[in-house]
């Protein structure tokens, strides 16, 4: 098949791209779908590697069912500061999350989409031209929809003219793989730290000896944090969960709190390129598949893709991410952080509420909010 008449191109086989890749199959089986991607699978990608419930729900409700089933589910959660400096959270969710390298996971959606019958390239996209029937790829790869899931860095925002996330909006974390340490093995642990700017340390146990760990802050007034700070920080908060680290990768995260407006169009984007990562965990995964779940429906629905995928995202996300934004301002209060991690220690219910909020859809719940204001009262 050639270049010029595909219906769906797909930039980036990550998982939001690859999942588009399955909707769009999904919901047209004989669309004609190239998945593109600059690198060959499998390769490394840095990230948490936690997969909430959630994603893999998306995933199931596509024809892939068990994707990660081989991955041991971990339940327990901790949360809070280091030994002494304020509250913590101890929590089992309902229902558990995996820790799955990105090496692992990505490889097997674009599998997933290629079996459903997308059609692998391999291409460093470097430029975008829209008309009024379509969209050319670099003068010569043309489709009548694209789906821009390019990351953090999407080369096709820009060629929107969509401004990258900076300051608040950005965060910067390293991540590598270390031998877990026991009294981890069995709970996701995240650190933070109490400064001016949020930040965290993390541990998620992989289930193989070997624990994902890293670190990471939000940017402000431009600072660039060197490799030393980072893993200086993760020793700080995490004493020893980084010694032996391998495979050190450091990342952007474009917060969901500078959120380009997504245009009518041909042009979709999707995961980190539309700044969808949630900023009070770092958590994209679920937001990547979801979205891409309703940029490739979109593509090969009659009418305008992109005023189609808005409206549709606007209604799945819309009302939720105004919650963690909200929350990401009170957590600047120490105080606020306190209360709700010592009411959520003590109430599941407040538990399972704080869960959905960072890895679902959750929303701020009026107890929740509660407390914070009792605390910013307080101070």
């Amino acid at each position: 098949m050639g270049d010029d008449g595909w219906d769906v191109v797909v930039v980036g086989a990550g998982p939001a791209g690859s999942v588009a890749a399955l909707s769009a199959l999904r919901a047209r089986p004989d669309a004609r779908v190239l998945l593109l991607d600059r690198a060959r699978f499998p390769r490394d990608k840095a990230c948490g590697d936690g997969v909430a419930p959630h994603a893999l729900d998306v995933v199931t409700a596509l024809g892939v069912p068990g994707l990660v089933e081989d991955f041991r589910p971990v339940h327990r959660l901790r949360l809070g500061y280091q030994a002494g400096w304020g509250a913590e959270l101890v929590g089992t969710a309902a229902r558990a999350s995996r820790v799955v390298p990105r090496e692992v996971l990505d490889a097997r959606l674009r599998d997933a989409a290629v079996a459903a019958g997308a059609v692998p390239g391999y291409r460093r996209v470097r430029t975008l031209r829209t008309r009024l029937d379509g969209v050319v790829l670099d003068g010569e790869v043309q489709a009548r929809v694209v789906v821009a899931a390019d990351g953090a860095g999407s080369v096709l925002r820009r060629a929107l003219g969509l401004r990258r996330n900076a300051g608040r909006h950005l965060a910067l974390a390293i991540r590598g793989y270390a031998p877990v340490l026991p009294h981890l093995a069995d709970e996701q642990r995240i650190v933070l730290g109490r400064g001016r700017l949020a930040a965290y340390a993390w541990s998620f146990p992989v289930g193989d000896g070997r624990a994902n760990v890293g670190y990471g802050e939000v940017l402000a007034g431009g600072r660039h944090p060197t490799r030393a700070h980072l893993l200086d920080r993760l020793d700080e908060l995490l004493p020893g969960a980084g010694a032996e680290g391998i495979d050190w990768r450091a990342h952007h995260l474009p917060l969901s709190t500078r959120r380009p407006r997504q245009p009518d169009g041909r042009v979709l984007l999707a995961g980190d390129a539309l700044s969808l990562v949630n900023p009070l965990t770092g958590e994209g995964i679920y937001y990547a598949v979801l979205s891409g779940a309703c940029a490739g429906a979109a593509a090969v629905t009659p009418g305008d893709p992109g005023r189609t995928y808005r409206a549709h995202l606007a209604h799945l996300l819309g009302r939720h991410l105004r919650h963690p934004t909200t929350a990401a301002r009170l957590a600047r209060r120490p105080a606020v952080v306190d209360a709700v991690l010592r009411v959520g220690d003590a109430d599941p219910q407040v538990f399972d509420a704080l869960t959905e909020l960072g890895l679902g859809r959750g929303l701020l719940t009026p107890r929740i909010l509660a407390r914070a204001a009792v605390a910013v009262r307080s101070r």
